[in-house]
């Protein structure tokens, strides 16, 4: 485990979310997990759709959840995967974070039932566009 709780905490809440994906096509569950600035924790799992391009991952319905409940800014993120690789963010989903999060957030990476590996945004997305850029 992580010598972080909040991070064994979020970790925990997206290894539990993972089982709920819908994933009939690829069979490849995801589950999130995020922190906000009020310590409350959202979760989100991947939704796919016969229209492949139609469905959306773990970690953008966790950054929903997050919105709707009124958060605005992502402390850590924790996302769960089955398999021995390592089931980081894809691409557009560390754009997301990214709007939301900072170079220094931390994202936590699971399997089905540990932590594997603990990274930073900024280790994931290296000189990356964020609102800041825009001031």
């Amino acid at each position: 485990m992580s010598k972080n709780a909040n991070h064994d905490a979020i970790a925990q809440a997206a290894m539990a979310a993972m089982p709920r994906a819908y994933a009939p096509y690829s069979q490849f569950q995801v589950g999130a997990a995020i922190l906000d600035e009020n310590g409350i924790i959202h979760t989100g799992v991947n939704v796919e759709n016969a229209a492949y391009p139609q469905g959306s991952c773990a970690e953008a319905g966790a950054i929903a959840a997050m919105v709707m409940a009124g958060g605005k800014a992502i402390q850590a993120i924790a996302v769960s995967g089955r398999g021995d690789l390592l089931c980081t963010p894809c691409g557009g989903c560390r754009q997301r974070i990214r709007e939301f999060a900072t170079s220094d957030t931390p994202v936590v990476i699971c399997g089905e039932d540990a932590i594997k590996a603990e990274f930073t945004l900024g280790d994931l997305l290296p000189h990356n566009f964020g609102p800041d850029n825009l001031d």
